[in-house]
């Protein structure tokens, strides 16, 4: 049987940027973005961003982007990236004309637009210069170019001890701000810790006996926020677990006193009464959840703790891997991704449980392994043609995956039990893995050439909220 999937394509480092970008640009008649929030004593509050003319252009190299933190400065300089600005705030000492410095280092042509009209405009690779009067209730800026500004370039220039315009993209390369949060950027904030992708192998022998300690911890889940969350071990996702079919599971389920709320776990790989294993412990409590891997896949765990959504979203699932008393074929590379969301609350607390209740979900951030872009940052390396199986799982809560990686195609899928082979009549492929919440995949594929291969949720609108990273395949230069 042949298990159609559907969905379709994305971009990468600068042509994933740059497909968002023609995408934004070239569909439909778009118009030019207006002021939401003019700063005081700046004219275009919700009018079309005025137009004036563009400095001349002095052709650059490229450059390492500047840092995203605000610092009073006495010129003003700001990178542009596809889609979003570098730093996307500065902070002068008092009311006054500044210099500007403009740098484009990204893959498609930007502006720097503020909200009195002043417009500073660079082609790719290029600097341009110009100056902006700075009134004392600051002034925001966008990218004018219709969709930009939606897509996350936009920012502020506030006076020190001031209350900024406030806006800005806090996101990182390629990512906008949170669409619609009342949570601000800690530029002070740690910096986020890495998920290691590689899978791991299968447990050796038949019986395990796994220690399953909850943590309730803060961690950053993208530059600048961070969120109290509830862990399976002490990461988003938790600890992932490989085992053969017919394995027997002993998870000895530990919440140590030091935590302030009960909890506990459901294996959707077990089969189980669901008020037996999978009944709350208190902290300080502890419990044996034994089972048998009786079926092949890629599972999800998590909290059942009622309200399960707010566990969920709070960091509480996992991967289950449990492949086939057999084994699969070797491959060149392994790699375990895990898509959900975050629903921001405030720095440093749980996650906002009514958000991650609207009938209409709206995640801040939508990732792959907790945190945002993270492998955008530190792409996953493999030899060129090489083979590459991926584990994938969507533990949501709330929204579905079209997993797809640019440039590949994928010869085998094995999704919820169904399979596509690359011996398949007909000799199909598959562009895309349409997953809900709580489903999950096997993916294999090869690479063509050196280069990168962008990962992403074909559901562009949550691409820009984090759900993107790379596959270096070779020096990921495909012209050397």
């Amino acid at each position: 049987m042949v298990w159609w999937f559907r969905g379709p394509i994305a971009g990468w480092k600068a042509a994933c940027a740059l497909v968002i970008v023609m995408v934004l640009t070239a569909c439909g008649e778009a118009k030019a973005p207006t002021w939401t929030y003019a700063p005081v004593g700046s004219p275009g509050a919700g009018s079309e961003s005025p137009q004036a003319s563009t400095p001349h252009s002095e052709a650059t190299g490229s450059h390492a982007p500047a840092a995203s933190e605000a610092a009073s400065v006495s010129e003003i300089s700001i990178d542009a990236f596809d889609l979003g600005f570098k730093p996307a705030s500065a902070v002068v000492d008092r009311a006054g004309t500044y210099p500007v410095t403009f740098k484009n280092t990204g893959a498609a042509l930007h502006n720097i637009t503020f909200a009195d009209g002043t417009k500073i405009e660079a082609r790719p690779g290029e600097t341009a210069k110009g100056e902006v009067a700075v009134p004392e209730g600051g002034i925001s800026f966008i990218c004018d170019i219709p969709g930009h500004a939606q897509a996350g370039m936009k920012g502020a220039v506030s006076i020190a001890g001031a209350t900024g315009a406030g806006g800005g993209n806090q996101g990182g390369d390629h990512g906008g701000p949170p669409p619609a949060t009342a949570v601000q950027a800690d530029p002070s904030a740690p910096p986020y810790t890495p998920f290691d992708a590689t899978a791991p192998a299968a447990l050796g022998g038949t019986a395990h006996d796994i220690d399953l300690v909850i943590q309730e911890k803060n961690i950053t889940v993208a530059p600048g926020f961070v969120q109290a969350v509830w862990t399976f071990g002490g990461t988003v996702p938790g600890p992932i677990i490989r085992v053969h079919v017919g394995d027997t599971i002993r998870v000895h389920l530990k919440n140590p006193p030091t935590n302030k709320l009960s909890h506990s776990v459901d294996f959707h790989a077990s089969q189980v009464a669901w008020n037996d294993e999978m009944t709350s412990i208190a902290p300080g409590e502890e419990k044996l959840y034994e089972w048998k891997a009786d079926y092949a896949g890629v599972w999800m765990y998590h909290c059942g703790t009622a309200p399960a959504l707010h566990h969920i979203a709070n960091g509480m699932f996992g991967m289950v891997i449990v492949e086939p008393q057999e084994g699969w074929p070797k491959v060149d590379r392994e790699f375990a991704l895990v898509q959900s969301e975050w629903y921001l609350g405030p720095q440093a607390q749980p996650i906002d449980l009514d958000k991650a209740s609207a009938g209409a979900p709206a995640p801040d951030f939508v990732v792959f392994n907790g945190v945002f872009n993270q492998y955008n940052d530190h792409p996953l390396e493999v030899p060129t043609g090489g083979r590459v199986r991926v584990f994938l799982l969507d533990v949501g809560p709330n929204i579905d995956s079209s997993f797809h990686i640019v440039g590949t195609i994928f010869d085998t899928v094995i999704k919820e039990g169904m399979r596509l082979t690359p011996d398949n009549p007909g000799h199909y492929g598959s562009q895309a893995v349409d997953l809900s919440p709580a489903q999950g995949a096997i993916i294999e594929f090869t690479t063509a050439e050196d280069g990168l291969y962008p990962i992403v949720t074909h559901a562009f609108n949550f691409v820009g909220r984090g759900a993107l990273g790379l596959i270096q395949a070779g020096d990921g230069d495909p012209k050397n």
